[in-house]
């Protein structure tokens, strides 16, 4: 099952219009965000980031979305911009339950915390939240 940020918030905001102008006041009880992990972004010297590196704002939402079908890891969690650009990969390391969480249907996505070029590599730190309802 894909499901990344765009969708959700594409889904909530035609939810909260149905209440008209007093969408504001349409309370979101239980709601949370609910802090991860940290970690770099693996992969990003096999991608071509110059281009898209300028664009990369601090705080900036990122998509994850699960490639059960990866031939390299079955639990591989590839980082996108918004846009669907690829940036890299969720550390190997660290995946297997984010996997499992979004294999349960659970919304998984990650916020830019950090970039910096080192050398021919762009270094993206993230944070990774699960969004509670």
């Amino acid at each position: 099952m894909d499901k990344d940020i765009t969708v959700w918030n594409s889904a909530f905001t035609s939810i909260l219009s149905a209440y008209g102008s007093h969408s504001k006041q349409v309370p979101m009880p239980y709601a949370n965000d609910i802090f991860l992990i940290n970690c770099q972004v693996a992969g990003t010297y096999y991608v071509d980031l110059s281009d898209i590196e300028p664009t990369l704002e601090e705080g900036q939402n990122l998509v994850l979305k699960r490639e059960p079908d990866n031939k390299f890891d079955e639990l591989a969690i590839l980082v996108t911009t918004e846009k669907g650009e690829k940036l890299g990969y969720i550390p190997r390391v660290k995946n297997e339950i984010m996997a499992r969480l979004m294999d349960a249907g659970k919304l998984i996505y990650a916020k830019l915390k950090y970039k910096e070029w080192q050398y021919e590599r762009l270094y993206i730190d993230i944070d990774v939240y699960m969004k509670d309802f």
